[in-house]
């Protein structure tokens, strides 16, 4: 079995503060893939970048305290990259680290902000990460794309979906995205398992969000159809507290 976790930590300095590594340590997972860290390795102590059992990768932006993702993995990958393209890795959004059974994709999709200010900078990182996914998939290579997606997919995924269909995550072009992702032969492993709403990864700090339990799935586990079979369980981490959002556990056979 193999243990893999996703997290927004919304800060890992600010997250560390909060028991980030205590948690880390006690929950042990095989890979723990990190979104929005907002630091370059220079800016970190050894507490970060030497991790006992682990070996950590970096893929941070160019403007510092921005963006930024890492993973820290028990087993070393056989290669690690970007997605090769330099107006989504100057933001430091994607890790690609191939394995010796599957390639493991960690993204952080940009928010579309505001009045879409963003929408076709994120629909082409979308875009982006559906062709290489897809020519990975199509050779026969099992993927793994998690992170945090900034869409809530369907209205199942978030708590007000009327309120929200013109807001950045849940605007239509969004959507659209994620229902060709999935036509393109990927799955919500979640919903593999789990039918129901009602089950949230990210809560706004205002209005008392996440006591009340008023959120969006934003956070996911893709696989493509072939590796389905492999996935044993997902779940959300929601007692975990440090972030707006939660850690979300997926075990692979």
């Amino acid at each position: 079995m193999k243990n893999i976790i996703t997290w927004n930590v919304n800060g890992i300095r600010a997250a560390e503060k909060k028991g980030l590594f205590s948690w880390f340590a006690k929950t042990a997972p095989d890979i723990l893939c990190l979104q929005e860290t907002k630091a370059q390795p220079d800016q970190l102590s050894e507490t970060f970048i030497d991790f006992p059992g682990y070996s950590c990768y970096w893929e941070s932006a160019q403007k510092k305290g921005y963006s930024s993702v890492a993973v820290y993995s028990r087993h070393k990958p056989l290669s690690v990259g970007n997605l090769g393209i330099k107006e989504y890795d100057d933001e430091g959004r994607c890790q690609v680290l191939e394995y010796q059974d599957f390639v493991l994709f960690n993204c952080y999709f940009p928010n579309s902000q505001e009045g879409g200010a963003r929408l076709d900078y994120k629909l082409g990182f979308c875009a982006a990460v559906l062709d290489k996914t897809s020519k990975l998939a199509a050779r026969g290579t099992s993927v793994l794309v998690c992170g945090d997606y900034n869409i809530a997919h369907k209205p199942i995924d978030l708590a007000h979906p009327k309120q929200n269909e013109t807001n950045p995550g849940y605007l239509p072009e969004e959507r659209a995205w994620m229902d060709s992702f999935i036509q393109a032969g990927f799955v919500d492993a979640f919903r593999l398992f789990v039918k129901e709403g009602g089950h949230y990864t990210w809560w706004t700090y205002r209005s008392n969000a996440r006591a009340n339990n008023v959120g969006w799935r934003i956070d996911y586990h893709c696989v493509n159809e072939a590796f389905a079979s492999r996935v044993k369980s997902v779940s959300i981490l929601s007692d975990v507290l440090g972030s707006d959002h939660c850690p979300v556990s997926i075990t692979l056979a």
